[in-house]
C-alpha cells in the first residue's frame, strides 16, 4: 500500500501505482487533512476580505488585469478546463495517464496549492476504483505546466468528458453514476491547481526513467553475449584498466562484463589483441547511460515531489505567492539527455548486430547467423531483414536526439514568452525507448542464435559460458526458438519487446 501523505514519493512508487501493482490511500492523520484545509481556508478568507488573487479573482495568463465579478467566480475553474478541452494526437495509455494522476496528487499533498482535502480524495478515488481520465498527448508547451493535457483530469474529476474503465473508454458521467461517486464542482483556485503543473512531464519521464535503467543492464547482457559469439576478447572490461578511467557507471558496466564472461580465465582467441570499438567501448558508451542515472533520477524525483502550481499559497505564513515554479526545464533537460544516452545504446547494439550478420567480421560464423544447413542453405537469409530493421529503428531514434528543450516558443500573448517543451522532451523520450528496445530485442534474439551457432550444446551447457549468460538464452528460447528455416518474426520481436518492457529478466545482483 503506497499512502499520499506530505512525504516523497520515488519514481518507482509513480510506476507501480502506475501498473496497478500497489494499492494506493490518502492519509488519515488528522494533522495531513488540517495541514490541506489550512490552505483552502486561507483562500476563503482572502475571498471574503475582497483579496485579488491571480485566477481566482483574475483571468488566467495575459488576462491577469481582468477581474472577475464576484457573482462569476466560481464558474472561473471550470471555464479554465473547458476551454483546454482541445488536446490532439494519440491519446496517453492507461497506465501512463495512472502516472499522471498519482504524480498529480502527490504535489497536491503538499499543502502549497490551496485545493480541498475533497478534491486530494477524488482524485485517490480514481486510482482506487481504476477510473482512468482519458488525456490526449500533444497540446503542451510545458510551461504553464501541462495546461491542456490536465485539463481532461480536471473534467474528469467534474464527471465530463472520457475515462478508460475494463479497458473501455466510457463517458466519465456514465462511470461515476454505476459507481455512485459524485461529481466535484471545483473552488475557486482548483482549476489552476490542477492544471498549471508539470504532472503530464514528470509522471511519463518516471516511466522513461524505469525502461531506460533496464535496458543498460540488458545491453550489457547482450554485450557478453556478443563478445562470446564474436570469440572478443574479455581482458578489455579489465578492472585494472577501468581504474585509471573512474566513471563510476562505467566501472559498474565494464564489472557485470568481467563476471558474465570470468574474464580472470585466458582469452579464445589469443591472437586478437583489440575487438572493435562497439565491444572494445561498450562499457564507454552503456556508461554514459549509467552514469547519468542518479543525476536523472534527482532531477524527476525533485519534480515530483514539488509543489508547481502558481500562486504558491503559503497558509502559515499567510501569503500568496506568484511564481514561476510550472516551468518544466528540468524534467526538458532530463528528457532531451536521456534520449541521446539511449539512443547510443540502440547504435551500439546495432553495430554489433553488423558484426555478427557479416562474414567478414564474425569469425567463421554463418551469413546472417542463418542455422540451414546443406543444399538448404541456399534459400534460407537468416536474420539479414531482422538487421535492416534494427538499422532503421536506430536511425530513427538517433534522429529524434535533436532536443526538444531549445525549441521555445512564445505563447499566450506573450505572457508565456519562453517554455520549457518538457513533455515534448518527454513523448520524444519514450518513443526513442520504444525504438531502442526494438533494436535491443532484435539483438537479443541475435545473440542467442549466434551462441548456439559458436558453441556445441554441451559447451553452452558448461561452466565455461556460465549460467547467468545460459539462463538469459534459455529465457529467451522460451518465446523464440532457434533459427534453423526462415520463418516471419514480428511476432516474436513483439513478444521480446514487451518482456523487455515488463523487466522478465532479473540482470546482475545488485538490482
Amino acid at each position: 500500500m503506497i499512502t499520499f501523505d506530505d512525504k516523497p514519493m520515488t519514481i518507482e512508487d509513480v510506476t507501480a501505482i502506475a501498473r496497478g501493482e500497489q494499492d494506493v490511500t490518502l492519509s488519515p492523520a488528522p494533522e495531513f487533512a488540517d495541514s490541506i484545509r489550512r490552505g483552502s481556508a486561507f483562500l476563503e478568507q482572502l475571498l471574503e476580505e475582497d483579496g485579488a488573487i491571480y485566477g481566482v479573482t483574475t483571468g488566467y495568463g495575459d488576462s491577469c488585469t481582468t477581474m472577475i465579478p464576484d457573482e462569476l467566480v466560481a464558474e472561473l475553474p471550470h471555464h479554465l478546463f473547458t476551454f483546454h478541452g482541445c488536446g490532439m494526437g494519440q491519446v496517453l495509455s492507461p497506465v501512463e495517464s495512472r502516472a499522471v494522476v498519482a504524480t498529480r496528487l502527490n504535489s497536491l499533498t503538499f499543502g502549497y496549492s490551496g485545493v480541498t482535502f475533497e478534491l486530494l480524495q477524488q482524485l485517490t478515488r480514481l486510482l482506487q476504483k481504476n477510473i482512468v481520465p482519458v488525456i490526449p498527448s500533444e497540446g503542451s508547451v510545458g510551461a504553464s505546466g501541462d495546461l491542456t493535457p490536465l485539463s481532461y483530469v480536471a473534467a474528469v474529476l467534474c464527471g465530463e468528458r472520457e475515462v478508460y474503465d475494463r479497458g473501455e473508454r466510457k463517458p466519465t458521467a456514465e462511470v461515476f453514476a454505476r459507481e455512485g461517486i459524485e461529481p466535484l464542482r471545483l473552488k475557486p483556485k482548483e482549476g489552476l491547481a490542477i492544471m498549471n503543473g508539470t504532472a503530464v512531464m514528470t509522471a511519463l519521464a518516471c516511466l522513461a526513467f524505469e525502461r531506460a535503467e533496464y535496458l543498460s543492464r540488458l545491453a550489457t547482457r547482450i554485450t557478453a553475449m556478443a563478445t562470446l559469439v564474436l570469440d572478443g576478447n574479455a581482458h578489455h572490461y579489465d578492472e585494472v584498466l577501468f581504474s585509471v578511467k573512474p566513471h563510476a557507471g562505467q566501472q559498474s558496466v565494464a564489472a557485470r562484463l568481467r563476471a558474465d564472461l570470468h574474464a580472470g580465465e585466458p582469452p579464445r582467441n589469443p591472437d586478437r589483441l583489440q575487438d572493435r570499438y562497439s565491444l572494445r567501448c561498450a562499457p564507454h558508451v552503456i556508461g554514459v547511460l549509467e552514469d547519468s542515472l542518479p543525476w536523472l533520477r534527482q532531477f524527476i524525483e525533485n519534480e515530483l515531489n514539488s509543489a508547481n502550481d502558481n500562486p504558491i499559497i503559503d497558509a502559515d505564513g499567510k501569503h500568496v505567492l506568484h511564481g514561476g515554479h510550472f516551468y518544466g526545464g528540468h524534467i526538458a533537460f532530463a528528457m532531451d539527455s536521456l534520449k541521446t544516452a539511449v539512443a547510443n545504446i540502440a547504435d551500439l547494439l546495432d553495430r554489433q548486430m553488423a558484426q555478427m550478420m557479416d562474414v567478414k567480421f564474425n569469425h567463421g560464423l554463418p551469413a546472417n547467423l542463418s542455422g540451414a544447413r546443406g543444399e538448404r542453405a541456399a534459400i534460407n537469409h537468416g536474420l539479414k531483414a531482422v538487421q535492416i530493421g534494427a538499422s532503421a529503428w536506430t536511425a530513427e531514434a538517433l534522429k529524434l536526439t535533436m532536443p526538444a528543450s531549445v525549441f521555445s516558443r512564445s505563447t499566450e500573448c506573450h505572457n508565456q514568452d519562453k517554455v520549457s517543451m518538457g513533455t515534448i522532451a518527454a513523448r520524444d523520450c519514450l518513443r526513442v525507448l520504444q525504438l531502442t528496445e526494438q533494436v535491443t530485442a532484435s539483438a537479443l534474439f541475435a545473440v542467442c542464435q549466434g551462441l548456439e551457432l559458436r558453441f556445441e550444446q554441451g559447451d553452452l551447457e558448461s561452466t565455461a559460458l556460465g549460467s547467468e549468460l545460459l539462463d538469459t538464452l534459455t529465457a529467451v528460447r522460451r518465446s523464440s526458438p532457434k533459427l534453423d528455416e526462415d520463418r516471419a518474426l514480428e511476432q516474436e520481436l513483439r513478444e521480446l519487446v514487451t518482456r523487455i518492457q515488463s523487466r522478465d529478466w532479473s540482470l546482475y545482483p545488485e538490482h
